[in-house]
């Protein structure tokens, strides 16, 4: 079952029902209903249940599964997931706290992010938590905790790599960064770890995200295997877990296709041998975020008014950039390309035009679709942007110029 969005990829996810969206089997408007209002966010568990179903399946068993919570913190979507994968990992204290009380046993939650203040570090000591130590300052202030309390802070040491993963979305390593500590620097880092009272774990290396080629993803991991395995030869202890980070994309775009696992797969095949035999015993992690999240869910708005303006038709709706921020194209995107965007409730319609999706905001930024071809709509029609399970809400301004918020349901 799939959904066609031209030039988008077909959404292999949700279905059509009477020319309705369907979304866990549930119709957009039943679904609007429920929810009371809109804007709203909808996630399909199932959606992510089978993703991680397909991973499995793809890749060697001996691969660990975390999930970067900052896709979506949502604690229904973290309680969820936290029974498909083999761990989480967190941005800050808050995403902890859900984590934990989601039920995550402390030994597989870690902790990335720089500028973690002191008393975020003594808190994730106190939890348990594994801490990617981002900065020698961070080593400093968890030794000093250790000491203290008498209790040896769990710690990894990200690594900023000395190579990049191309064409990815947003490049995290590689060149001058504020993540992690530089791997020509890691060596000494690593003796000063071994010299305090705390627990090495392993490492971090975290070099990428929203990359679609999955040749630039088996070079990252290839180049981040070999290069933990010269930096194991300097640590403290024995490596217990390797994170490589993710980078696995969604298609957002016109044009853009999904990711092809297989040769990531085979790549990994060929990875879990050497990494075992240079650091036997060692977790090997993939963290992924949006891979996991991304395609499940939808935003969803109103049709407050259609504006006809010098011959360009405007949809004027309930929701905007501030609940939809990466939508509206200013959340990283260097030229703005529209999301897949439907009208839900009519998605083929008996009618086609192009139109322009907006929100309610006083700026021109405030556009969810530009010049789109849809269903000919009306007032009280809903518009559904598509691939919103990942960095949607919790990525955006929702307090900017104070209209109502957006409400979230898992279905």
């Amino acid at each position: 079952m799939s959904l066609d969005i031209p030039p988008h990829a077909p959404h292999p996810w949700f279905g059509t029902a009477d020319d309705c969206l369907l979304i866990g089997g549930r119709t957009i408007t039943g679904l609007a209903a429920q929810a009371g209002q809109t804007p709203f966010y909808v996630y399909d568990r199932g959606v992510m249940t089978r993703k991680v179903e397909q991973l499995r399946a793809a890749l060697p068993r001996e691969v660990h599964i975390h999930y970067a919570m900052k896709a979506n913190p949502m604690p229904a979507v973290v309680r969820h997931m936290l029974g498909l994968v083999d761990g989480l990992d967190v941005a800050s204290v808050g995403e902890m706290q859900v984590a934990l009380d989601a039920g995550a046993s402390s030994s597989l939650v870690s902790f990335a992010g720089p500028g973690k203040t002191d008393a975020e570090l003594a808190r994730a000591a106190a939890a348990g938590i594994t801490v990617n130590i981002e900065s020698e300052r961070e080593i400093r202030v968890l030794a000093a905790i250790g000491a203290r309390t008498g209790v040896r802070p769990r710690v990894a040491v990200r690594v900023n790599p000395d190579f990049e993963l191309k064409t990815s979305g947003m490049k995290m390593g590689g060149g001058p960064k504020q993540f992690g500590i530089d791997a020509e620097r890691v060596p000494e880092a690593l003796e000063s770890i071994g010299t305090s009272p705390l627990e090495f774990q392993g490492f971090h290396i975290f070099s990428g995200s929203q990359n679609l080629r999955a040749d630039a993803i088996v070079e990252a991991q290839q180049k981040s295997v070999a290069l933990a395995a010269r930096l194991a030869r300097h640590a403290p202890g024995p490596v217990r877990t390797l994170n490589i980070g993710g980078g696995f994309g969604i298609p957002y775009f016109p044009e853009e296709r999904p990711l092809d696992l297989a040769p990531i797969a085979a790549n990994l095949r060929e990875l879990v041998p050497q990494a075992a035999q240079a650091m036997p015993g060692a977790q090997l992690v993939l963290e992924l975020g949006r891979y996991l999240v991304g395609e499940s869910g939808a935003y969803v708005c109103r049709v407050i008014d259609r504006k006809i303006s010098r011959g360009q038709v405007f949809l004027v709706c309930d929701g905007g950039l501030h609940h939809h921020l990466a939508a509206s194209g200013n959340f990283g995107q260097v030229i703005r390309k529209n999301y897949p965007v439907v009208i839900g409730n009519r998605i083929q319609g008996e009618a086609r035009e192009t139109a322009s999706v907006v929100g309610p905001l006083c700026t021109p930024l405030d556009l969810l679709a530009d010049r789109m071809n849809l269903a000919r709509a009306s007032e009280g029609d809903l518009v559904v942007v598509l691939q919103s399970g990942a960095y949607g809400l919790s990525s955006s301004p929702r307090a900017f110029l104070s209209h109502p918020p957006a409400v979230e349901l898992l279905v």
